[in-house]
């Protein structure tokens, strides 16, 4: 079985001054440390024709840089007890890339965390065929969390629920990865 897993990091915001930077930028060299390989960063502000009225080829090849993933981790903030526009837009835009794959999410926000943001998109995901890993990584008031430079006052707890997502990701993703080889997923 082939042990390597290709994975993409998506960004959950588009803001101007968005805290995802910080958030994902902790989460990639973790995700590094533990697949040897960094992950694909996907950036809702950098994908031309991300949008329903664009070309079918942006679309296309949009959806291709997500289809080669072989498992997705979203850094999510939650805005208004939900998910932001920007990561819905992604899952719409890439429709057919979630099935058979797993998820997993990092959150933040205030005092939840980016928990509700996570709840609605598990539903969001499940409904596409994709595979919701069980744990993830929740930032409380995450902007009281980091220093100045990005880096956690107090990392043991994240990168302890960070491994444990990434251990979930790994045995669903090699697994679900040698499975889609043998047989395509069938929905």
């Amino acid at each position: 079985m082939d042990q390597t897993l290709d994975i993409a990091m998506i960004m959950g915001s588009a803001r101007e001054h968005r805290f995802c930077d910080t958030v994902a930028s902790w989460a990639a060299a973790e995700v590094e440390k533990f697949f040897k390989v960094a992950p694909r960063v996907v950036d809702p502000r950098e994908q031309e024709g991300l949008s329903l009225a664009e070309t079918s080829q942006a679309k296309e090849r949009f959806q291709q840089k997500l289809g080669h993933a072989d498992a997705m981790i979203i850094v999510v903030p939650e805005y208004n007890h939900s998910y932001p526009a920007a990561v819905k837009t992604v899952i719409d835009e890439a429709y057919g890339v979630w099935k058979g794959k797993p998820v997993g999410f990092v959150s933040y926000g205030g005092i939840s965390g980016g928990l509700r943001a996570v709840e609605h998109l598990r539903q969001v995901i499940a409904e596409l065929h994709g595979l919701s890993v069980r744990d993830s990584v929740s930032f409380a008031s995450a902007w009281e969390q980091f220093d100045d430079e990005g880096r956690l006052k107090n990392p043991d707890r994240a990168r302890s629920a960070m491994t444990r997502m990434l251990t979930q990701i790994n045995w669903w993703g090699r697994h679900l990865k040698e499975s889609r080889s043998v047989e395509p997923y069938p929905f």
